[in-house]
């Protein structure tokens, strides 16, 4: 099971990665820098809490985990 550290350290990489992403798309659609980085902030908001939850809650479900053997 991840440590609630570890679980916080693959959301901010993962969102660091999709939020560039997200602006990008913002900034090639819309051409506006500002509303871009605004739609950046939020995403890396809303979308870190969910990923932080989403690990949580997976790492109480033993579904596809397979027993260790013992050595």
């Amino acid at each position: 099971m991840d440590s609630h550290r570890r679980s916080i350290v693959k959301a901010i990489s993962w969102r660091m990665i999709a939020s560039l992403t997200t602006f990008a798309l913002v900034y090639l659609f819309t051409g506006e820098i500002t509303l871009s980085v605004q739609v950046g902030i939020l995403d890396v908001v809303l979308k870190m809490i969910f990923y932080y939850g989403h690990e949580r809650v997976w790492n109480k479900i033993n579904y596809g985990i397979t027993a260790k053997k013992a050595n």
